[in-house]
């Protein structure tokens, strides 16, 4: 699986940290060895549901919103310099577990993704945090998985969790009004 892993995300050599790299590469492992899905099944299904016939795939958004926040971290390092402390390999690791949690809140029926009945009850923002902190994600990018999605609505979110959160609705609410 580690494997398979690696080759989903490239990205991961991105996080300078190697235990952090090692930790959130296998936060994704536990999620398909818990999960319906198969690494090739990402680049099919929809990123959401909550979007009719949702033309674009789960991997397309998730590496949108992985490139979106390191680069608006970057720009940010740039032309605020020291006036804000942001942690690179906390956003990246962040932006690439923000959704891990959707591989136990979805499945495949008849070729469709549809939620599971464990999404139906717990929400990827919930789930996520659960893998990686088994993975031995530390607090802060849990953090960011927890308050990447609507629930951050209820807390104070980091820096990076900010960054995360909008890359991440930068790659949503385009494809949500396009479906009104």
């Amino acid at each position: 699986m580690r494997e398979a892993v690696e080759r989903l995300w490239p990205e991961l050599e991105w996080i300078e940290d190697a235990a952090l790299r090692e930790a959130t590469a296998r936060t994704w492992e536990l999620a398909f060895e818990r999960s319906p899905l198969e690494p090739r099944d990402l680049d099919e299904i929809p990123f959401t549901l909550l979007v009719p016939d949702c033309p674009a795939s789960f991997m397309a958004h998730k590496r949108c919103v992985v490139h979106i926040a390191r680069r608006a971290a970057e720009a940010m390092r740039e032309h605020m310099g020291d006036a804000l402390a942001i942690d690179m390999d906390t956003v990246i690791a962040g932006a690439i577990l923000a959704d891990v949690g959707k591989l136990l809140e979805y499945e495949r029926v008849d070729g469709r993704a549809r939620q599971s009945r464990r999404g139906a009850l717990l929400r990827h923002p919930f789930t996520g945090v659960a893998l990686a902190m088994e993975a031995g994600v530390p607090d802060a990018v849990c953090h960011i998985i927890a308050a990447h999605a609507g629930e951050g609505d209820l807390v104070r979110r980091t820096t990076e969790a900010l960054i995360v959160h909008h890359a991440d609705f930068m790659a949503y609410l385009p494809f949500k009004n396009l479906a009104r």
